[in-house]
This record gives C-alpha cells, structure tokens and sequence, in this order.
C-alpha cells in the first residue's frame, strides 16, 4: 500500500487520524544525510548569514566559544542525582553535540567532530537512557538523532553501527512498549507527550531507511499520539502549563514537525491544528517590559529563549515571532540554521497592547510595547487541573518603571515528597497563600479547590484603559457564594486598580496577598503602603472598605495552614496583606500607582462596582 489513509475524517478539535503501513516509510523518506531539520543547503544558507548579518555572526561567534569550551570538558557521565532523573545529563549531551556538530558543519575543524564523538560514544554506553522517566529516553534520542544525521558522512561504519544500535535499543525499542501498551504519557495531552513523541520521532525518521518496519511503526504511533496534545493548542495558542511548559512543549513539537518536513517533505497536516499558527503570540504577551514572563504554574520567570519562533515565523508567515527570536536568543544552534531577519517590534507590527487568551483564561495588559518603563499587568482565572498547575486562580504580576513589583514565586523543589502528588497542595508556593489571590477561611485543606475551572467573563481593550473580570467562585464555592475580581489598566491615569467582590456563605475570614521583593513601608494609617526598588516606587493604596488595612508579612504559611519540611523559605520575598475578619461581604479595592521619586501625585481612582467599570 502506498498511501496515507484518513479514517474518521476531520476530529472536532484539530486534525486527521493516520496511519502508514511501517514498510513504505522507506519510499517517501529523503536518502541523503542530512535530513533533519536542515539539509546541505540549510547549512550553506547559515554561511551566507553569518556573512551579512551582524546579529547572526555574533550568534555563531557566541556558539562557537561554546564548542571550545564544551572541547575542553569531559564527557558526560551516567548520573542520576536525585534517584529519579537523567533529566540532566541527556540535556547535556543534546546541547553538547547540536553546538559541536553545528560548528563542525560550518569551519570543518575536526576537533569539533572529535569531541562530537566522545560525547556520543560515552552516552551509546550507558547502561539505559533511563526509561522509567522517558524524557530523559527522548532527549537523549533527539541527540543520537542530530548526531547521526548532521555527521551522518563523517562517521565510519563501526560509528554509525554504535549510534544506531544505542538508539534501537535504549530509544526506539522503549518508546514502541509503551505505544503498544497505550502508556500514560502517550496517551496526555501535556507537555510529556511532545517532548517523547518529538524526541524519539527524530531518532525514527533518523534510521527510517536502515530499519524501516521499527521506525515506521514508531512513526505512526507518535503521529497519532501528537495530536492529543496538539488540541490544546485551540483556539488561540495559549499553553494551560505555563510559559515555562509552553517552551518545551513547543520546542519540541516544532521539532517534530520540522523534521518530518525535511525528511519526509510534509508535516501530514499537523500544523494545521486549531491555534498552533498562533501559538508565537503567547510569549510575546506573556513577557513584560523587564523581560520577566508570568510565569503562572509550575516554572521560573525568566525570558523564554525559543528558537522555535524561528521556524514559526517561517512556516505562519508571522515575523514578529522572527523580532521575538532575534531579541531574546540565548543563542541556539537552531537560532542559526532557522535565522530570520524579518520582522520589527510588536508595535510597529500593530499589534494591540491587551490580549485575552481563552481556554486558559489568562489576560495581560500593558501600557507600550516599547517604553520599558511600562506598565504590565499579567492576570489568570483558569483551571487548577491543568498539569503543572498551582493553586492560582485570581493571581496577578505588575510590573512598572523596570522593575516587577508583583510576582509569582513559581515552583518549589520537584524532589520534594508528594509534590506531583497526595502532598502537592502542602507546599506553598503551590497553595493560593503562595499567590497574589485571595485565601477565605484559611486551614490545613486546600485554600482554593484544585479541581476548580474559573472563567473570565468581561474582557475589554479600549486606547485609555484595559481590564478583565473573572468569577473566581468556583475556586471558593465551599466557603462563597459569589467571588469576582477585576484588573483594570488605566493608561490614561498610569494606575492598575485591583479589586474583589466577595459574598460569603456566612461570617468568615478573607485573607489578600500579593508578593514582593521590593521593600515595602505601611503608612500609619495603614491605608497606603510605599513599594521601593531604586529609585523607583509603586504606592498601593486602600479604597475600601473603610475598615481595612495594610500589613506587611514574611512569604510564610499562615498559622493555620501546613508547614512541611524542606519547602523553599522564600528567603528576601514579602507580602503586602490586607485580612478582613467577621465579613459576610465585601468589595476590596486597592490601586497600585508608580512613580518616581520626586514626581507629583496622580489622581486617586475611585472604587466603583464592576457593572461600572466600562463607563
């Protein structure tokens, strides 16, 4: 047989159902090395660039004394710190052989080929890849995989003999047990799914001619299995894990698709799915003015270097996913060969300043794209199943004048006890304490209800202003009867106004935080608090009610909830706090307002119901 079958027709979602029979996998895969990713030509085009383009000469320059220095090290060892992950090793080795074998293809010095080598051999030794946590399998693939491929000419029989059986064995034979058997991560539609499927399919297509029943059927499995993930995607691009998450998923996926492409001429409709020519968008606005994203769910909040936007840029016709690539490469070896010199600043590109990302029911705001003194609101309603989630429904990031004032502590140690589990709502920096949301009668239960979804349900982008309303209430439904919050951006005013309706089921506690490492000053009516980085400052201010007031905490469980041992101290982080005690019902409002030192006072917004906030 030799064609593509489609059986069932389009899924509601994205894409096809496919399959191939595993022996014709050979007549349709490019013969020549290499294959994936780039070919001969991709390779010569890099040339040519470095030539013309200062950005991308100092991108090879950058990677090159990354080869000299990866010459002068050892090969990676077989280490497995924490008695789960090799997570760390095969990350090595894939960076590793992508600089040498880039270099190597571009000057031809053969030190880099040799050292290429060693680092290969030393891996092909291993004992496994470590399967029991299959990313370690699949990144360690992926660069078996670019290894083969880009030095597919240089390496000898005996070379090419070790390489592919390392990835027989140790990848391609693994990953197939677990597609027959329908194992989990085959089966998720979170970001193990990309990083497997992309991994191990770079390996497949790889060998696809050498050993073409293996790696056509493996093919077929991963095809079929990217989709689940790739419905995520809809309807817009978001990523329900996370900026972070969004990073690795995508590179991966990218990946994938890249190759198959190369190697096979086609991506099989795969970057068709519903949202994934949109995706680039997320980091964009997801990344405020001090480079830092919202990093909501589990993950840091440093800038997302993603080669990927590259090849996005490319394949949707969108350059300011290129501008995005450009401005913030770390650089990548495939920064280089996918190097796209189109595109200007979101702005110039028009692009509006407010975005609403539905599904995940994320919102960001900002006052410029090119100012970087800019005001940035990042807000979440979303769903606490999400994997990688935290308990976060509600929370916000400001930034303003240079400097996050609000931030998100991201995750706490993976290796702590429970934390993908029966523990994970213990920790912290997990519950909604750990966040800049709202806590109601707090206690050792879980502080927001993590099987909770939460909408945003009025979004509105105007010049003078931006906010978004969310109905928090299913987070909170064993304690509220109704929980709203709205974020407003006055860009007229230069204010962010944060405010929360609250109807409780009965008299109760309601605990606001937000978290900061700025150094943070009570006024001594505790209805105004001064936030001080440099010589910049934010004041926050008290509109109601009447009876609050500030106060200022360590980033610390409350007495009433758990305290488990190892958790991050959040060491140099404070939380300005405001707790309202025999409430039955309440409408908090409390406005940032930055300034510098020395500058006038602005207008005090007014604290007014949300049916109002539009007029």
């Amino acid at each position: 047989m030799n064609s593509w079958f489609w059986l069932g027709g389009v899924l509601s979602a994205t894409l096809f159902a496919i399959a191939f029979a595993p022996g014709n996998w050979a007549e349709r895969v490019r013969k020549e090395h290499p294959r994936l990713l780039a070919t001969s030509s991709d390779f010569e085009r890099a040339k040519q660039v470095i030539k013309s383009n200062p950005l991308a000469s100092e991108f090879y320059q950058r990677l090159k004394s990354q080869a000299e220095r990866i010459c002068q090290e050892p090969p990676s060892r077989y280490e497995i710190p924490d008695g789960l992950r090799l997570l760390a090793t095969s990350r090595r080795v894939l960076q590793r052989v992508y600089t040498l074998a880039l270099i190597y293809r571009l000057d031809g010095d053969k030190r880099y080929l040799d050292r290429a080598w060693r680092e290969l051999e030393a891996a092909a030794n291993f004992p496994d890849w470590n399967p029991r946590h299959f990313l370690d399998t699949a990144e360690m693939a992926h660069a078996f995989a670019i290894g083969y491929d880009w030095l597919y000419g240089e390496w000898s029989e005996e070379q090419r003999r070790i390489l592919r059986d390392a990835m027989l064995q140790k990848a391609v034979l693994p990953a197939l047990k677990v597609y027959r058997e329908k194992g989990w991560w085959s089966q998720a539609r979170h970001n193990w799914n990309q990083v497997c499927n992309g991994g191990i399919g770079m390996a497949a297509l790889a060998l696809l001619d050498e050993v073409p029943d293996l790696c056509g059927e493996t093919l077929n499995h991963a095809l079929q299995s990217l989709q689940i993930p790739m419905r995520e995607f809809a309807p817009d691009g978001a990523w329900g894990e996370g900026p972070g998450y969004w990073n690795y998923a995508t590179f991966y996926n990218c990946i994938f698709l890249a190759a198959l492409e190369t190697a096979l001429g086609t991506d099989f409709g795969l970057s068709k799915a519903i949202g994934f020519s949109e995706t680039g968008l997320f980091p964009i606005y997801i990344t405020g003015p001090t480079g830092r994203t919202f990093n909501f769910a589990d993950g840091g909040d440093g800038t997302l270097r993603a080669p990927q936007m590259f090849w996005l840029a490319r394949k949707f016709n969108r350059p300011v996913y290129a501008w995005y690539a450009r401005t913030f490469a770390s650089p990548h070896p495939l920064d280089l060969i996918w190097f796209d010199e189109r595109g200007k600043d979101p702005q110039s590109e028009g692009l509006p300043l407010d975005k609403y990302f539905r599904y995940v029911e994320v919102v960001s705001m900002r006052s410029s794209w090119n100012d970087k003194d800019a005001i940035f609101v990042g807000f979440k309603a979303g769903d606490n199943k999400f994997n990688h989630s935290h308990l976060d429904i509600g929370t916000f990031v400001l930034d303003a004048l240079g400097y996050r004032w609000a931030i998100d502590l991201g995750a706490d140690d993976y290796n702590l006890p429970g934390f993908f589990g029966r523990e994970r709502w213990t920790y912290y920096r997990l519950r909604a304490e750990g966040h800049n949301t709202i806590v109601i009668n707090p206690s050792q239960e879980p502080d927001q209800d993590p099987r909770a979804e939460a909408k945003i349900v009025r979004f509105v982008s105007r010049p003078e202003k931006a906010f978004a309303v969310a109905d928090l209430t299913p987070a909170y439904a064993r304690h509220a009867e109704k929980a709203v919050r709205g974020v407003m951006l006055d860009r007229k005013g230069q204010f962010v106004l944060v405010q929360d309706e609250v109807a409780l089921k009965g008299q109760g506690e309601i605990w606001w935080f937000m978290h900061t490492t700025a150094s943070v000053q009570v006024g001594d009516d505790g209805k105004t608090a001064i936030l001080q980085q440099g010589d910049a400052q934010m004041k926050a201010i008290l509109l109601s009610p009447e009876n609050a007031r500030f106060a200022i905490m360590d980033a610390r469980p409350l007495p009433t909830s758990p305290d488990p041992k190892g958790q991050n101290p959040n060491k140099g982080i404070r939380k300005l706090a405001v707790n309202l005690k025999g409430v039955s019902s309440v409408r908090l409002s409390i406005a940032f307002l930055p300034h510098r030192r020395g500058e006038e006072q602005k207008e005090l917004p007014r604290s007014l119901p949300f049916d109002e906030w539009g007029k």
